[in-house]
């Protein structure tokens, strides 16, 4: 097949839903060789923070000298942004090789949904170049995510929040729950800034399981204003004046946990120096994420999509706003139907001056129309804008050179409009 057929291969294959569940992933890899057994892996989970948190540790593990597989969910642009080694992504040929080779071992009788045929094509691409190690972010969950077929070397669970209420419960401790499912039997896990009914939850499991557990506040932390300066305090090791690119004070709590993690991996065998940690962390990146895109005005581009990321969203609003109280903040807005629009926009509302709804251009996207019909008493004056250029191009006639345009509300959103900046055209597999 050429590369462009693959893709349609692969889009082809969301037809099948999200399907949570082992048994499929087992056996397709077992078909595969089990290549998932020939690395080591860093496995992280959460509800935000996570593919921050799976950058910052790839980026100091490359820093440290080793061959690194990096497998993040979901792309903003191009499908092969998911599967990197050393910060480049998979190449077209060994998409389309690799994916071939699959099909074979799915068939006759495997129907394995997109995510578990991607996460596949990642195992067998990071055995092909011989890493070292792979990080490996969680795709949804995590008790019957399809990454959860690894034995890791050391695990994390970032944040737990309410996010995909469907698949994964309607309280905190449901989604504790299903996300402690990564827990393994004596494998160091760290946590984040955990609320304590989800706080018990993953302690329980730890305990069960025989899990060291390490958490944030008690453990390890991470002191500063910024993460352009900040000092961290871990578990044995401590560094002044740490440099991380990332935007928000919230990317603190990330650099901590990425920090832990590196610490508890070097106990277990790999090998990185300090000065691996300081150099990984200045060089992070990490795409759609507090990422200014644009000047005069400012065009501020975050994928938070759920009520917890939009308090972090707005604590940094809040800091911009005081830096420029004169100055204008313009909120583009685009969520899937299954997000809550509501209390999304609840703590962004007090610092904005304008709202624009739009969509993203997927099946699974409330439209602008749907998100003013939900919004009409709390957002009146809200704008509505059919697409998403549409929407981008009203913010500008609205916005001053001094302003601020935020986009916002969905990953898939912000791939949009990042692409539309740079002239690109999307992979048609967004999701």
């Amino acid at each position: 097949m050429t590369y462009s057929a693959t893709v349609q291969f692969l889009y082809g294959l969301q037809q099948h839903g999200v399907k949570l569940g082992l048994e499929t992933i087992r056996a397709l890899l077992t078909r595969a060789g089990d290549p998932q057994r020939r690395f080591p892996v860093v496995h992280i989970g959460g509800t935000n923070g996570k593919g921050s948190t799976a950058a910052m540790v790839a980026s100091i593990l490359q820093a440290a000298g080793h061959r690194v597989g990096l497998y993040t969910s979901p792309h903003l642009i191009d499908f092969r942004e998911r599967i990197r080694v050393d910060g480049v992504m998979i190449p077209e040929e060994r998409v389309t090789a690799l994916v071939e080779a699959l099909r074979a071992d799915a068939a006759p009788d495997l129907a394995p949904t997109f995510f578990e045929f991607t996460t596949a094509l990642a195992c067998q691409y990071f055995s092909e170049c011989r890493v070292d190690v792979a990080v490996l972010e969680v795709g949804l969950g995590g008790r019957f995510d399809a990454t959860n077929v690894v034995q890791p070397l050391v695990t994390a669970i970032t944040t737990i929040g309410l996010d995909h209420e469907a698949y994964l419960g309607t309280t905190l401790e449901a989604i504790a729950s299903e996300k402690a499912g990564i827990i393994k039997p004596a494998v160091p896990l760290v946590i984040g800034r955990l609320d304590a009914p989800a706080r018990r939850v993953i302690e329980t499991r730890a305990l069960a399981e025989s899990a060291p557990l390490f958490a944030m506040g008690l453990d390890f932390h991470c002191d500063g204003t910024s993460p352009v300066d900040c000092r961290y305090v871990g578990l044995a090791a401590q560094y002044d004046h740490l440099s991380c690119p990332l935007q928000g004070r919230f990317q603190l709590d990330n650099v901590a946990c990425a920090a832990a993690l590196i610490e508890l991996a070097r106990e277990r065998g790999l090998a990185v120096s300090d000065e691996a940690v300081r150099r990984g962390l200045q060089h992070v990146a990490w795409e759609g994420r507090l990422e200014t895109v644009g000047e005069s005005p400012t065009i501020l581009l975050d994928g938070a999509h759920n009520p917890a990321a939009a308090v972090v969203l707005a604590d940094y609003l809040a800091d911009w706003r005081r830096v420029k109280p004169h100055a204008k903040i313009h909120l583009v807005v685009g969520m899937m139907r299954d997000k809550r629009p509501r209390e999304f926009l609840e703590p962004l509302l007090p610092l904005i001056d304008s709202v624009i709804l739009t969509q993203a251009d997927l099946p699974r996207a409330a439209t602008g129309s749907d998100l003013h019909e939900l919004l009409r008493d709390c957002v009146p004056a809200a704008q509505v804008a059919a697409t998403s250029p549409d929407a981008l191009a009203c913010a500008k006639r609205s916005a001053a050179p001094s302003d601020l345009i935020c986009v916002t509300g969905s990953l898939m959103l912000v791939g949009e409009i990042k692409a539309l900046l740079r002239g690109c055209s999307l992979s048609p597999i967004r999701g």
